[in-house]
């Protein structure tokens, strides 16, 4: 009953006097990239390399722009901050026959994701053996997945950090927490009316039709009861991102710092966390269920409060520092992946996703 009662307080909490799309997320994501992309193209010339950012993280394959594995990502880290880091397995392409007699007697719900992904395609809570035979069924047999323990959380934040090659520590550049989609009930109108009475939802009816249980848009919420629609709290399927750097402090600063060191060649690059309040948060704890490279978005400024102006601002400033970074450790002695090479991670990366079941 407790738990119920905090549930539906944090969604209250989070619903009231939400904003509606920023400027930044109207534009069409083509339109959007436009300039982003004119600016990368600049500063590789400037710098000579396209690809220059590949060398900021030498632990990580690409350095983290396209097609690394999450898995391998999580695994350098020191063993001493276990603690801190979800329980995850891999499950690779050629044990895959394997996979359900591994979780014959799992601790529901689990994560599943891909291994190698974005944007939380494939990510999937697994809520029992049946969903976890249909997951392995649905997804891709020349690809591998991980199965990771379920961090109840209820909080997310992106943790975005940045050492330099001749720096004893690094520092948090970006805090952003993520909200996932969610309905609050009025006790009159079914989840999917909710859903086409916000606009951020309105246009995922579709997606969300084939991603939960069949009938479960018909079911109609109690009033105040929250409704989180799924697992991934990505833009694409009716997220909200908030920019949170009010929440750091030397101590969340000094454990990610101290995380980060351990990888032994992380420079640049967000820690996905999940974390039990914001106080926990600022307090340095909370559990880490993805790390991503040089390719990670500076999801900060997709705060909805932002103007567009500085909205673009904060990501042109973010691609200026990953250049100059890049030109630090290239300096240092690190040599960016060839063109060809990023090419073929990219293109295998979007192949992949285009084959994952849907989120949930």
């Amino acid at each position: 009953m407790r738990s119920q009662r905090s549930m539906r307080d944090t969604c209250s909490r989070l619903l009231t006097g939400r904003p509606g799309f920023g400027a930044i997320e109207r534009l069409p994501k083509p339109i959007l990239c436009i300039p982003l992309v004119i600016q990368w193209l600049w500063l590789g010339l400037r710098h000579r390399s396209q690809t220059l950012p590949s060398t900021v993280n030498p632990a990580i394959e690409t350095g983290g722009l396209a097609g690394e594995s999450k898995y391998a990502c999580l695994s350098r880290v020191g063993p001493e901050h276990a603690p801190w880091i979800a329980r995850t397995v891999l499950i690779p392409p050629a044990r895959f026959r394997t996979a359900a007699a591994m979780a014959d007697d799992p601790t529901f719900p689990l994560i599943a994701k891909p291994d190698i992904g974005w944007c939380g395609y494939g990510v999937r809570r697994i809520n029992n053996t049946d969903e976890l035979a249909n997951y392995i069924s649905a997804f891709p047999s020349h690809a591998g997945f991980l199965l990771q323990e379920f961090i109840p959380g209820p909080h997310e934040a992106g943790l975005f950090y940045i050492r330099g090659p001749a720096e004893a520590h690094g520092r948090l550049i970006g805090l952003a927490v993520r909200h996932p989609p969610q309905v609050v009930g009025d006790g009159v109108r079914s989840i999917a009316e909710l859903m086409l009475s916000d606009p951020r939802l309105a246009p995922l009816i579709k997606h969300y039709k084939a991603a939960l249980p069949p009938g479960r848009l018909n079911h109609i919420p109690a009033i105040g009861e929250c409704i989180l629609l799924g697992t991934v709290a990505s833009l694409r399927v009716g997220g909200r991102y908030e920019n949170a750097m009010r929440l750091n402090t030397p101590d969340l600063e000094a454990r990610v710092d101290a995380i980060a060191r351990s990888m032994n060649g992380f420079h640049f690059g967000r820690l996905d966390v999940r974390f039990s309040s914001e106080d926990a948060l600022r307090q340095g704890q909370f559990q880490i269920i993805e790390i991503n490279g040089a390719g990670s978005e500076a999801i900060e400024f997709w705060d909805p409060t932002l103007s567009l102006a500085a909205a673009y601002r904060g990501v042109f400033a973010k691609q200026k520092i990953l250049f100059a970074l890049a030109a630090e450790m290239r300096t240092a002695g690190q040599i960016p992946i060839g063109p060809a090479a990023l090419f073929r991670a990219w293109r295998r990366q979007l192949r992949l996703m285009r084959c994952y079941p849907p989120s949930n």
